[in-house]
């Protein structure tokens, strides 16, 4: 699996190299405990130290690499990490769609109802990529409506870990087959249901649901 060079417009080249290189230790390509060095990477990609020295940093203050002195040690994202991962997800997701309660969200509800159609349409062109970008899409436009600035930073600060777990369980979620991966696009609908009805109980109830679900498959989506 290749990181989508689509995904990169725009980023630095350290990001670029930050990207290419937390998909390859999420998917395994990368084992912990190997050991990476900044000679190494600056080799790879064809550049100097000193974007490389920017990709490594992003990817520690992630957890998935250790620094030391003799390099960048390869610490990895085993299914505990993945889980604790998700439990961040659903307290950011869940405060930000209850901020949403008691008010009308006509214009973000009938642009997560079209962000569904296309993963639907992704399913039907079998496009993986497309798909986890707009899961991935779905689920941050409800954290930015909530328009709260620590919450909008603590969801910046796992945004590209976030982005790179979706790819890798939306590539095998795809390789379970088509009925799957519609029932993972039409689960998103209990959340705009939720939202629709402005209540926040039933919003949490749901959220809480669809975090739940979540959790339970995670285990057969990672390598």
């Amino acid at each position: 699996m290749q990181y989508p060079t689509a995904w990169l417009q725009g980023v630095s080249l350290g990001e670029s190299i930050a990207c290419r290189l937390r998909l390859q230790i999420i998917n395994e390509q990368l084992k912990a405990g190997e050991v990476l060095s900044e000679n190494r990477i600056a080799e790879e990609f064809g550049t100097s130290r000193s974007p490389v020295r920017e990709a490594l940093k992003s990817l520690a203050a992630e957890g998935l690499i250790r620094l030391e002195r003799m390099g960048a040690v390869i610490v990895g994202l085993n299914l505990e990490n993945v889980k604790e991962l998700y439990d961040v997800r659903y307290l950011i997701e869940s405060f930000a769609q209850q901020r949403l309660a008691g008010s009308p969200q006509d214009a973000l509800i009938q642009q997560l109802e079209q962000t569904i159609d296309r993963m639907k349409l992704a399913v039907k062109y079998n496009d993986y990529v497309e798909f986890a970008y707009q899961d991935f899409s779905f689920h941050e436009a409800i954290v930015l409506q909530a328009r709260h600035t620590r919450i909008l930073h603590l969801w910046n600060s796992i945004r590209q870990i976030v982005m790179t777990v979706i790819l890798v369980t939306t590539e095998q979620g795809f390789a379970e087959g088509e009925e799957r991966m519609n029932w993972v696009a039409d689960k998103h609908r209990s959340i705009v249901e939720g939202l629709r009805s402005q209540n926040a109980e039933t919003i949490r109830q749901v959220v809480q649901n669809y975090f739940a679900d979540s959790m339970l498959t995670l285990g057969h989506a990672l390598p």
